[in-house]
């Protein structure tokens, strides 16, 4: 397929190139937009909001302790261990500002997950939250980390309100174990010992690694990709240029329920809406739907950021339902797959469509995008701008249109490679720049792509394959289904069947007969599972991706 095929696939108010080059790092669209908006509001958090203009302030400040203070030399990383408060932004701009590279850390992690990930880096520093600080105790003296910056959720809350979260969260939720951490400073005083130095400011190279993103590692040890300035830029503007006319720079109220250390909410967040101009309400946890909801009812949004699972939840929940959503223009989805039953029914709650994406932390992430004025349910859209995309078969050559084969993605957004990892690198970067995703994929003649599955999850019955994606989609039309899951375990006979796993509502009389019988009457008979499970909960990510390898790896592990 050659590159031209593209050109006239995009809607007249979406350019098919970007420049990457536009912009020189990070720091310079920081700069331009933190001025540009400065009296805008840049993040709200827990009932507080700071401005552009205070984010560079505080960011500055940060930065000035880093510098003066921490002991770290140009090009160190650092890990940032936060979830959704308003010291992540300041921190990872701080740390870009004083010349530093950011680790983004899971604050999910186990002490062994950290270790690891701090020694494959080469942690010189951690800013974690204080809830796993206990953690940071145990593994700190195994690496390479020399200093410490412990903040608690309320630290940027105003003197009072400040008191009373920090001791409600530490002394009645008790989420906060006791550590005792040597030399650890707290984030408010590293701002207010920065606040008195100055600072120089760091001018890296487009391909200067600005972030080290960890990929989740459910399928291996995690490896770091190495995204540089030039990548972060790319997408940014790659994304900006996908909402086409539908973003209005300096009004946008986008809620933020995906947690920021992940690089899709990261480049959504903390870049394109850098340079929009965008106000991100950032929700601790949304795992509490009353309380996200709550905060839902402050704001009058415009856009959100999710997927697929947080919108079940949201729809199923009566106060969601009757917030108001007069102003709601932009629904966006990524992480896992969206179920149609899942994108309908949010259309007709919320009266807004959601705009399915495509990517991988390898890609900054974003890649391809159903753009919002042409969204095709079922699809994950079009490449974005300055980025081709192909499928191959497993010899590696290129498959004719509307045949199955794995994705591959080429573009500036594509990483640098995995941090210290030639070998996995070359195994997934051609050296033309072509990225192979390990998603099985169609294109279609109008230049929309499907996922079909994954890969490595692709079920294999009497010699034909099987998709659990295909078959998560039927199950999820189901009424009173809430969750659901397929995978492959061992048969004498077939060589694999199918195995589902359902969570369904606490009022629903679904058994395995109804499953199965639902399954027969929209499917093949190779595609009826053979086995139904129902549970009260699936495992999952941090951002709710529902665990099939770690469920299919369970069923192996009892055949064994």
């Amino acid at each position: 397929m050659n590159d031209n095929f593209w050109a006239d696939k995009y809607p007249a108010s979406i350019p098919t190139e970007i420049d990457p080059d536009q912009y020189p790092n990070i720091l310079a669209v920081l700069k331009d937009s933190c001025e540009k908006f400065a009296d805008k509001p840049a993040f709200s958090n827990l009932g507080k909001t700071i401005t552009y203009g205070e984010m560079y302030e505080l960011s500055g400040h940060f930065a000035g302790y880093l510098q003066n203070h921490a002991g770290l030399e140009p090009g160190d990383r650092i890990a940032i261990q936060m979830p959704n408060v308003l010291q992540y932004p300041i921190a990872v701009f701080g740390a870009m500002r004083a010349g530093f590279v950011v680790v983004n850390t899971n604050p999910l992690y186990t002490a062994t997950e950290m270790e690891h990930q701090f020694n494959d880096s080469g942690a010189k520093a951690l800013i974690c939250l204080a809830n796993m600080a206990h953690l940071a105790e145990k593994v700190v003296p195994k690496t390479k980390v020399q200093q410490v910056i412990v903040t608690e959720v309320g630290d940027m809350l105003p003197p009072l309100k400040r008191l009373l979260v920090n001791t409600v969260v530490k002394h009645v939720k008790k989420m906060v174990p006791e550590y005792h951490l040597k030399k650890a400073i707290r984030f408010n005083d590293a701002l207010k010992r920065g606040k008195q130095c100055s600072f120089r400011e760091a001018h890296p190279h487009a391909d200067d690694i600005a972030v080290l993103q960890y990929t989740g590692g459910t399928t291996g040890v995690a490896k770091g990709a190495m995204l540089t300035h030039r990548n972060l830029v790319a997408n940014m503007l790659q994304a900006k240029a996908m909402m086409g006319n539908t973003i209005k720079d300096g009004e946008e109220v986008l809620i933020c329920p995906l947690p920021l250390y992940h690089i899709y909410a990261f480049t959504f967040h903390c870049m394109a809406m850098m340079i929009s101009g965008g106000h991100n309400v950032l929700i601790t946890n949304p795992r509490d739907i009353p309380a996200f909801v709550k905060e839902l009812s402050k704001v009058q949004f415009t856009g959100f950021v999710g997927l697929n699972t947080l919108f079940v939840a949201l729809c199923n929940d009566e106060a969601f339902r009757q917030l108001d959503f007069s102003k709601f223009k932009v629904t966006l989805s990524g992480g896992m797959a969206l179920q149609r039953a899942t994108a309908e029914r949010w259309e007709e709650v919320t009266g807004c469509k959601i705009c399915e994406g495509y990517g991988m932390t390898e890609t900054s992430p974003l890649a391809t995008v159903n753009p919002i004025d042409n969204i095709q349910l079922g699809t994950i859209g079009i490449p974005v701008p300055s980025t081709l995309c192909k499928v191959i078969d497993d010899d590696g050559n290129e498959m004719p249109m509307g045949e199955r084969g794995e994705l591959c993605v080429k573009g500036p957004q594509i990483m640098k490679g995995y941090w210290q990892r030639k070998e996995a690198t070359d195994e997934m970067l051609d050296k033309e720049g072509w990225l192979k995703t390990g998603d099985i994929a169609i294109i279609q003649p109008d230049g929309y792509l499907r996922i079909v599955d994954r890969k490595k999850d692709m079920i294999l019955v009497s010699g034909f394959n099987v998709f659990p994606n295909e078959l998560e989609d039927v199950m999820a039309k189901i009424p009173g289904v809430v969750q659901c899951a397929a995978v492959g375990v061992p048969d004498e006979k077939s060589g694999e069947a199918i195995k589902v796993f359902l969570v369904k509502t606490a009022d629903s009389d679904l058994d395995e007969a109804k499953i199965k019988a639902h399954m027969r009457e929209h499917l093949t008979a190779y595609k009826v599972p053979k086995f139904v499970e129902f549970r009260s909960e699936l495992p999952t990510t941090n951002v709710g991706k529902i665990l099939r390898r770690e469920l299919r790896d369970e069923e192996w592990k009892k055949a064994s």
